[in-house]
């Protein structure tokens, strides 16, 4: 992860370590015990862990301190509430701990206004899905999260998108040998193509026609006028207006 800066918070990036899996077992089984030296050893060793997941939401924010002690936050959750028994990657358990941390810090500074109850209901089904991870070490279904609230499906899904930020269009997606893929590329358009093709055939045709034509369908069609009233605005006949309208018509149609 890259910043104008090396220090973060006060941490030089630089000079973070890493440790391996069996010593966070090791570390995380001591620091379970009461051992506070090896719970401090196990937060610098995954600081790096909460960088990686930082990577997702820095955009969203003028503070990447403020949303690295965020992190740091979800990060210590994961370590005191991690379960050593289970066969997982303490990393499987923490990314998402960390990840849902910043999210209600995000949600909490958001400049969109949501309404409280629904802050309320996705404040709710977010701690039910932590702990839902917490019990079965995966992601649970949106019905899962409804069912442990006693809310419907499409409400959990509603309160979740009202405290997402929303995503811009030109936001990469996909990048290959510098071709990237945007989130516009992505995005469907409902519109026939065969509407705007004959709307560009219509304008055609209608450029085709003599001046005095394309008054009489202009008053005809678009000011709603009869054909008496069309005569008598123009100068002409009843009679001339039909012809004239009628060969109008005849034109557009063979044209499109």
């Amino acid at each position: 992860m890259q910043y104008n800066k090396v220090e973060i918070s006060g941490v030089n990036t630089n000079e973070l370590k890493t440790l391996k899996e069996s010593e966070k077992l090791e570390l995380l089984k001591k620091a379970h015990s009461g051992d506070k030296k090896a719970r401090e050893e196990l937060i610098n060793g995954n600081l790096r862990l909460v960088l990686s997941v930082l990577q997702k939401f820095v955009s969203r924010s003028d503070s990447p301190d403020d949303l690295f002690q965020v992190g740091v936050v979800g990060l210590i959750k994961a370590i005191d509430n991690f379960d050593t028994s289970l066969d997982v990657k303490f990393s499987t358990y923490a990314v998402p701990m960390i990840a849902g941390e910043l999210r209600r810090f995000l949600r909490d500074f958001q400049p969109m206004r949501v309404s409280r109850s629904l802050r309320d209901l996705a404040y709710k089904a977010m701690q039910a899905k932590e702990q839902l991870i917490c019990e079965n070490q995966k992601e649970p279904t949106v019905e899962q999260i409804a069912d442990t609230i006693t809310e419907k499906p499409s409400q959990v899904v509603i309160a979740l998108e009202a405290i997402t930020d929303p995503v811009s269009l030109y936001e990469p997606v996909y990048s290959d040998n510098g071709d990237a893929l945007y989130v516009l590329d992505q995005v469907s358009d409902s519109c026939d193509d065969k509407s705007w093709l004959e709307e560009l055939s219509l304008k055609q045709a209608m450029s085709e026609l003599q001046p005095r034509e394309r008054n009489i369908l202009f008053l005809r069609f678009f000011k709603g006028q009869t054909q008496v009233e069309v005569a008598k605005n123009i100068g002409i006949s009843q009679a001339q207006v039909s012809r004239l309208e009628k060969g109008a018509l005849e034109h557009i149609k063979k044209s499109i």
